[in-house]
């Protein structure tokens, strides 16, 4: 998979919109992917349990798309940088995923991009509580991946919640799961 990034580019977006026309909160996400030796990697955050949203999950570096940001690309390298130390200028953006539409009321466009590894990281440890990566071969095993019913609270039916098995006791569950299903879905 030496050609993963142009394969990545010809399938992406490249002109990533603003988030459809919702109620929900717009905000993006960077999906830093990177090659250690021959096997491809995705990178991972958990959150603090400090943080107000999404406590102790694990996600991708992101946040609300704010009025100064030209967009999504630029929200989530400016999220990238503020939570993990990532610089826009090493980060090979190859496209944007598909708006993904959250239980929580946001509307996230994800943007997939390269980083050099190994990285110099500077965590924003009132933010994250942990990065760490899972490589893209485990990541496509349906054996790691499980779907389970989840109620939420108030009225309303359960909906089909996708969970990846614990990897190094890291779970990739929810919105992040289905980033990451969106993104293996690219690749095929």
């Amino acid at each position: 998979m030496s050609d993963l990034p142009d394969i990545l580019r010809k399938k992406l977006t490249q002109e990533p919109s603003h988030p459809l026309e919702t109620s929900a909160r717009p905000a993006a996400v960077l999906v830093p992917i990177f090659k250690e030796g021959s096997t491809w990697h995705v990178l991972f955050t958990r959150r603090t349990e400090s943080v107000e949203d999404h406590q102790g999950q694990v996600s991708f570096p992101g946040g609300l798309i704010e009025a100064q940001d030209k967009g999504p690309e630029q929200a989530a390298l400016r999220e990238a940088q503020e939570e993990i130390g990532i610089r826009s200028e090493d980060v090979q953006i190859l496209g944007a995923l598909d708006p993904l539409p959250t239980v929580t009321n946001f509307i996230i466009v994800p943007i997939v991009g390269t980083i050099p590894w190994p990285y110099p990281f500077n965590i924003n440890e009132d933010e994250v509580a942990v990065v760490f990566n899972v490589p893209l071969d485990w990541l496509s095993n349906p054996d790691n991946l499980e779907i389970q019913e989840w109620k939420p609270d108030g009225p309303g039916p359960s909906v089909p919640v996708h969970f990846f098995r614990p990897y190094e006791g890291e779970v990739i569950w929810g919105a992040t799961a289905r980033i990451t299903l969106s993104l293996l879905r690219a690749l095929r």
